[in-house]
């Protein structure tokens, strides 16, 4: 079994001088000719600024961690460009190029340190994890889910089958992090959910692949209760790679499940994303197979979340309000999995 290096993935956990919101606006004005205002968002890894152009327009500005390779960034930028091509109503930024025509470029910031820039245009709306949603916003979601993968069904790219820690077909390679958990019990939940995983491992291997986003959580995706399609904005393509189309699927439904299912137990875990599911199975199809393995890949995915934030929180504990916003919860979801059997669980989304 090879193991995922996560101290050096994708910056996940190199440290640098992050820029402030003055360098920024210096930064878009020279590169982009944009001039304004700048507000920082917090970010896992990189330096992320919404910038308020003095004409009204407003853009994101992101400043990648001085560790990530410009290969990854420009196959971010592809997908984004070749979503727009083949599927232009789905709202994913568009990347604006600088004076020279480029998507993005290298600058060296007031730390000296090397640096990948980008500019894109600014999603409208409101973060759908600050927000509810009935089950027929729900369905546009899984719409727009769908209409991504046919969107990319034909895209390739070098920098496609870089190793993720966040993508649940490498999880067994994150057992080492097993080692870090200091509660006994969630250890204990942890080991168990990763010994499931492994039962299933062969089939999941045997999964349908493409260039997905991967990460289709409520904090990635814009939305607007006024207008009739719900999602105005799909942001953060940081987490996109070659994976299984079921494992997209899965970490959309993981994002849909009841944050306080151990305070307040649930029969259906899925009742929320069955939605997002019916909304998703309207534009495109999985097989039964993939059906039956997205439940066991959603628990993957709360298996995954657990192991790389406790990790985390430890290399960045200023960072652990951000780091641990989305990890109690799953200590209740892991009960709902666990206490059901592997059969059981995987009739879950049947129809």
């Amino acid at each position: 079994m090879s193991v995922i290096d996560v101290s050096s993935e994708g910056g996940l956990a190199a440290a640098y001088v992050s820029m402030d919101p003055d360098e920024a606006i210096a930064l878009a004005a020279d590169v982009y000719g944009v001039r304004g205002t700048a507000t920082k968002f917090a970010t896992e890894k990189d330096d992320t600024f919404r910038i308020s152009a003095d004409d009204g327009r407003r853009f994101v500005l992101k400043v990648a961690n001085p560790s990530e390779d410009e290969a990854e960034i420009d196959f971010q930028v592809g997908m984004m460009v070749h979503i727009e091509e083949r599927d232009p109503e789905v709202p994913v930024p568009r990347v604006i190029a600088d004076g020279s025509g480029r998507l993005h470029r290298y600058i060296e910031d007031g730390a000296g340190q090397r640096r990948i820039v980008r500019l894109m245009t600014y999603a409208d709306g409101t973060p759908l994890d600050s927000t509810g949603s009935n089950p027929r916003e729900r369905e546009k979601v899984g719409e727009i889910l769908a209409r991504m993968r046919y969107a990319l069904e034909d895209f390739k790219h070098a920098g496609e089958g870089r190793v993720l820690a966040w993508d649940v077909q490498h999880l067994l390679n994150l057992v080492p992090l097993l080692d870090g958990v200091d509660n006994a019990e969630q250890r204990r939940q942890l080991e168990q959910g990763m010994g499931r995983y492994e039962t299933l491992a062969p089939q999941i291997a045997k999964l349908r692949r493409q260039v997905l986003h991967n990460d289709f959580s409520k904090s990635n995706i814009v939305v607007n209760h006024d207008l009739p399609e719900f999602v105005t904005g799909i942001i953060d393509f940081g987490d996109s790679v070659r994976t299984a189309v079921a494992i997209d699927v899965s970490t959309a439904l993981l994002n849909q499940l009841p944050r306080d299912a151990r305070e307040n137990p649930v029969e259906d875990l899925f009742a929320h994303g069955r939605d997002l599911l019916r909304g998703y199975l309207s534009v495109a199809e999985l097989t039964e197979q993939e059906l039956r393995l997205i439940p066991h890949l959603t628990m993957a995915r709360v298996v995954a979340r657990a192991l790389i934030t406790l990790w985390r929180v430890k290399q960045f504990p200023e960072n652990a309000t951000y780091i641990m916003r989305n990890t109690e919860q799953g200590w209740g979801q892991l009960d709902w999995f666990l206490s059901r059997t592997v059969d059981e669980v995987s009739e879950t989304l049947l129809p």
